[in-house]
């Protein structure tokens, strides 16, 4: 299987005064293209530590990150900002949206950073609203759309540059069951056309859609196995 994730003993260690926390320590994984995982654990577990190093949000203080064959441990900023853009499609649980532009450009700006002419930006960010149900929303502001509109607008937004993985942190956090449900039956449809799906997450049962559960507890992996009992559509 091709590999796209490759942490060796990758720790992170934070300096607070005097105080050191180790927010990670010494964590191995791999993950796979095609791969739906869960990252869970409680508060202060290490699970959005992890997110940031794997999303290059963030450098691990030791160890090694490959991505996509390349070593991403000790790039600038301006080297992780351009990985960024390119590979990765980040859903955050407060949406990110900007207030003030519609849909449509929301889901275009990635293709602003990458350098896209505006007809093809147009014409990619509409067919990705389309792809996740909201072409009809696309003049739409974020304050038009419901939690669960404004959801799909920044899983569209994560989509439009193709990335090689879509990282996304507590998706469900800020919606109800119900809305909650199609986001997640949204997730599995796009781990089905072949996406490579990481998600962060406290839920129990938001973790059972993914096929990998990774708990991680006090900063150390405490498990790392596949979900015999993953949730269908509700």
């Amino acid at each position: 299987m091709e590999r796209v994730i490759s942490t060796e003993k990758i720790s992170r260690i934070y300096y607070m005064g005097s105080e050191v926390i180790k927010a990670l320590q010494s964590i191995t994984i791999d993950i796979n293209k095609g791969e739906y995982v869960a990252f869970m654990g409680a508060s202060g577990s290490g699970k959005s530590t992890l997110m940031n190093i794997v999303g290059c949000l963030d450098t691990p203080t030791d160890g090694t990150y490959i991505l996509n064959n390349n070593n991403v441990s000790d790039l600038t900023e301006n080297q992780l900002a351009e990985i960024r853009n390119k590979e990765i499609g980040f859903v955050f649980q407060t949406f990110n949206l900007l207030p003030r532009a519609t849909s449509l450009e929301n889901v275009a700006l990635p293709l602003i950073y990458a350098g896209v002419g505006k007809s093809e930006r147009e014409e990619r960010a509409l067919a990705t609203l389309a792809s996740v149900g909201l072409d009809d929303r696309a003049t739409h502001k974020p304050n038009e759309l419901s939690g669960g509109q404004r959801q799909r607008v920044a899983i569209a937004r994560a989509l439009v540059n193709n990335p090689s993985i879509i990282l996304a942190d507590e998706p469900t956090g800020n919606l109800d069951s119900k809305t909650s449900y199609s986001i997640m039956d949204l997730f599995q449809r796009l781990h089905d056309e072949g996406n490579t799906l990481i998600m962060v997450t406290h839920e129990d049962d938001i973790a059972h859609y993914a096929h990998r559960i990774v708990k991680l507890r006090d900063g150390l992996v405490e498990s790392d196995v596949p979900n015999e009992n993953i949730y269908g559509a509700h």
